[in-house]
Parts: structure tokens; C-alpha cells; sequence
């Protein structure tokens, strides 16, 4: 069956004339799919029974079943276990800011890029999402908060640019003036580092924001914390990362987690420093959350400070992501290896 939710306007359009129906109908569906978020055919009232019927038969109509919501009591982040049709579960989260809400989706069940100190590859990649899967993860979340959300990064399970086609119509349809219509430059997407993806995407020349997973200075280091590192040389990616702006001119952020002892002194910072100077990019340095299948550590605060004021000498614009949802399992993947490890106990 057809995933009508993953098709584009133009493409519903084509489908309700060959059904024998008047085109203004895939309008009508579309807004009831993306804008009034309906999760059953039967929601949409304004068509007949009968065409409910048949749109029953000849489309499947992707709806994610929220299984788990924890909500944080320290900064009212919500983390959702959500799960699919076919049993697999994926996790996202909602987290309220000032200047709006952003959700975290994922882009795979699992992972396979086997970065050292995330949950989330632990047990290896299942499959990539469907269009629909990441769509419907923002939809739940605005029909459960009954808030718009503003802002979206792709940055939870998974390696968005693996899942490179089904990622590209995502973003057509998360933008599209007759869904949601959340603007592209309020939409981040995440990647490891895979080179030839991340030029590709630079040629789609979308105003998307690059979020680059550095977590390194050098090479060596890189290598220890980022398998894709012995693909991928950080001078290759750093450079395609450079390619990325001058066909967007959307400025780089790039992503640092601090490993206690690992990654996080002075030293790593003036070579960080050196490897982004001549970059347009911003260093978000995030205090690892730790998991219990490694045995690394988070940076202290006094070092995490240090680390940012190093980089600033050096006319590095560097934040420290405020850590949100520590209370409830909020590192990427936890959620979800906890609620498969509880189950396969019982």
C-alpha cells in the first residue's frame, strides 16, 4: 500500500485523478494529513464514506502510538517513546524555549555509526525512517503539548545523511506551505561526518542549518570516539563542511561533547581553535550524558568553562548547550534501551 502521508502535494494530486475523483479533493486530504494532523480516513469529514472507504484500501496512513512520555521536573523537557507499525520504537524529544518549541527526532531505528559514547548505536541500525515516521514524530508532539512547534533538528537516533532520500522529502514536506510550513532556516540537521552526503546535500542548496558532530581536534582522537573517522579524514570533512557554506551561506555549527580526560583540555581546545579559524561557524559544547555501557565521564563545569573561554580567545563564538532532561533518560537512545532492556528481562 501507498504511504499517502509521504507523498507530496503534487504527487496526491495525480493519485485522486487516477481514483477518478476531482483534484481539489487531495487538497482537502492533504490539509487534514499535515495541517489538522488527523491519525485515522475516517477524521476527514468533509469527504463521502465511500471515498473514506476506498482511501482505506488503497493507502496506508502512518500514525505513531505514543507508548512512553517522561517529562523532566528540573526543565519540563519531554522525552517520547513513540511506537510503529511494525513494532519497531524510536524516540524523540520536545524541549520549551523561550523563543518557542523545538523537537528532536529521529531519523533510524538505531544506528550504525558507532560513536563511543551514544546510546543510540548500541545495538546497531534496524532500518531508516519513512518520510512520514519523522513527520509524525513532530505531529504527536504538537497534538500531545497542543502547541505549535517552531523549530526542528534532526538529531536524535540515527545518522540522518544515511538516510539521505527519505531525509530530503522530509524536509520538502515539513516546509511546504500547505503543512506545517516551519521555515527550512528553523530546521538543524545532524550528521557524523559522512563527506560525500554532506556535499550533496550543499548542492540541494537549502537554507537549513549543518549541525557537524566534530567531538575532536584531531584525527587521532576522532578516530577513538568516531568510527566514520576511518572513512572520512577530519581535513576532508572539514572541508566539505567549508563547501556547505559557500553553496548555502548558512552558517556551521558544529557539535563538541566533552569527555572527561578524553577530549576536554586546554590543548584540545587551541587545536579545535586552529582546525575552525577560517570557518563561518559556531562550537556548541555539550557535557557528555553519561551512559552506563561506557565508562566515560562528563567534563566539570570549571573545565567545560575553561574550555569555552579558550576557544573565545581565539575569536571561536562557542555556547554550552544547557543540558536539559538529565532527569529522564535524556541522552539520545537511553529511552529506548531501557524500555527494550525492561522488556527483554521479563
Amino acid at each position: 500500500m501507498t504511504d499517502i502521508k509521504s507523498l507530496r502535494l503534487s504527487e496526491l494530486q495525480k493519485e485522486i485523478e487516477e481514483l477518478g475523483e476531482k483534484r481539489f479533493r487531495a487538497k482537502q486530504i492533504y490539509s487534514w494529513l499535515h495541517v489538522k494532523l488527523v491519525d485515522d480516513f475516517d477524521e476527514m469529514t468533509n469527504l463521502s464514506r465511500e471515498f473514506r472507504e476506498r482511501l482505506k484500501k488503497e493507502y496506508e496512513l502512518i500514525s505513531l502510538v505514543p507508548v512512553q512520555v517522561q517529562t523532566s521536573g528540573q526543565d519540563g523537557t519531554s522525552k517520547f517513546l513513540f511506537r510503529l507499525s511494525d513494532g519497531s520504537m524510536i524516540e524523540s524529544v520536545l524541549m520549551k524555549y523561550h523563543h518557542g518549541n523545538t523537537v528532536c527526532i529521529s531519523s533510524q531505528v538505531g544506528c550504525r555509526m558507532g560513536c563511543r559514547f551514544c546510546a543510540s548505536t548500541l545495538g546497531g541500525l534496524e532500518r531508516g525512517l519513512t518520510p512520514s515516521e519523522m513527520l509524525d514524530q513532530i505531529y504527536q508532539i504538537q497534538k500531545w503539548s497542543k502547541e505549535r512547534v517552531h523549530n526542528v533538528v534532526v538529531m536524535g537516533t540515527g545518522e540522518p545523511l544515511d538516510n539521505y532520500d527519505a531525509l530530503l522529502r522530509f524536509l520538502e514536506l515539513l516546509t511546504c506551505e500547505e503543512g506545517l510550513h516551519i521555515s527550512q532556516r528553523n530546521v538543524t540537521v545532524s550528521t557524523c561526518g559522512i563527506v560525500p552526503r554532506i556535499r550533496q546535500l550543499a548542492d540541494e542548496k537549502l537554507q537549513i542549518t549543518l549541525a557537524l558532530s566534530l567531538h575532536a581536534s584531531s584525527q587521532e582522537k576522532r578516530r577513538k570516539l568516531m568510527p566514520v573517522a576511518n572513512q572520512y579524514e577530519l581535513s576532508e570533512v572539514i572541508d566539505a563542511c567549508r563547501y556547505y557554506f559557500e553553496k548555502t551561506k548558512r552558517r556551521i555549527s558544529f557539535e563538541y561533547s566533552l569527555v572527561g580526560g578524553i577530549n576536554d583540555r586546554l590543548e584540545d581546545a587551541r587545536e579545535l581553535a586552529a582546525l575552525l579559524q577560517s570557518l563561518n561557524c559556531h562550537v556548541n559544547l555539550i557535557p557528555v550524558n553519561p551512559i552506563k555501557e561506557r565508562d566515560y565521564v562528563s567534563s566539570g563545569r570549571q573545565t567545560v568553562l575553561n574550555f569555552k573561554n579558550e576557544l573565545e580567545k581565539s575569536g571561536i563564538v562557542a555556547t554550552i548547550r544547557r543540558e536539559m532532561g538529565r532527569d529522564i533518560d535524556g541522552a539520545c537512545g537511553q529511552l529506548r534501551k531501557s524500555y527494550m532492556d525492561t522488556k527483554k528481562e521479563r
